[in-house]
């Protein structure tokens, strides 16, 4: 087991009580009203389309909300995580809204083993893929993933918005790499992404980020067709603190020339027969 595994698996396991009971994450509006969205599903809405009858699994799953989400669009849902502690969350709230969802706890680099196969498509929202290290081996862990036909769905940050320095409050400075690295980026904090009422102790993570190019290369490389790539000017999160402003539907934007920066994107993409 690597360094990087333990380390983040601490870090999540000591967040997901926290995220829970967070206003951050669409845990009351999920409970109260059985038509609701998360923001991120419900941005992409038109994108996914009806999934009736089709089986998804949602990777780096976390507490569930997507995931609960994407069954209220018909599909039929497996949850993948590797922290324990956030499926136990994810198992409370699916059970609360009575939303049947299997969750597997695994590693994404050992999903087929762990959740099998033959899917019809396979979902992962933002902040998942700057965990992996490697992300040609998570391209052909999709492929195997998805039945011939079947449909790989991406909303995720933009590489380049990580690469950009989040505590410098009135500029947009590179910071961070661009490109892949064998070399974690390794950040200490006692906070969070959402905010929270839950005491949160120090702790630390190993992320890396990886360009449109080698995301795009690893899927072709994998066995699939790129369907469809969109570049957003939101992001669902403050992801630069005093320089965004909230826009409707839980998205932000950079308060100064939003034009300038891609803040996130949608990729889709098939596997080959």
């Amino acid at each position: 087991m690597n360094d990087y595994w333990d380390v983040n698996l601490a870090h999540w396991n000591g967040r997901a009580a926290a995220h829970a009971a967070s206003p951050g994450y669409p845990v009351a509006r999920l409970r109260s009203d059985p038509a609701a969205l998360s923001d991120t599903i419900a941005f992409d809405r038109e994108r996914l389309g009806r999934l009736d009858g089709q089986r998804g699994i949602h990777l780096q799953c976390h507490i569930g909300t997507d995931t609960i989400s994407l069954t209220r669009l018909g599909a039929t849902m497996t949850g993948l995580d590797f922290s324990g502690n956030s499926l136990d969350e994810a198992r409370r709230i699916a059970a609360d809204v009575k939303a049947g969802v299997r969750f597997v706890q695994s590693d994404v680099y050992d999903a087929l083993a762990a959740a099998g196969g033959d899917f019809d498509f396979v979902y992962t929202g933002c902040g998942a893929l700057c965990w992996l290290p490697d992300i040609a081996r998570w391209g052909r862990v999709v492929a195997s993933l998805l039945r011939p036909g079947g449909r790989l769905f991406i909303r995720e940050g933009h590489p380049m918005l990580w690469a950009l320095d989040d505590e410098v409050d009135d500029g947009l400075v590179l910071r961070y790499p661009y490109f892949e690295r064998a070399e974690p980026m390794v950040f200490t904090s006692d906070g969070s992404y959402v905010e929270t009422a839950e005491p949160l102790g120090p702790s630390t993570t190993h992320e890396w980020n990886h360009g449109i190019g080698e995301i795009v290369s690893a899927v072709l490389y994998a066995g699939m067709t790129l369907t469809g790539l969109v570049e957003h000017r939101s992001v669902p999160w403050e992801a630069l603190p005093g320089q965004m402003r909230e826009l409707p539907g839980g998205e932000w934007q950079l308060t100064d020339r939003p034009e300038r920066l891609a803040h996130s994107y949608t990729l889709q993409a098939v596997r080959n027969a």
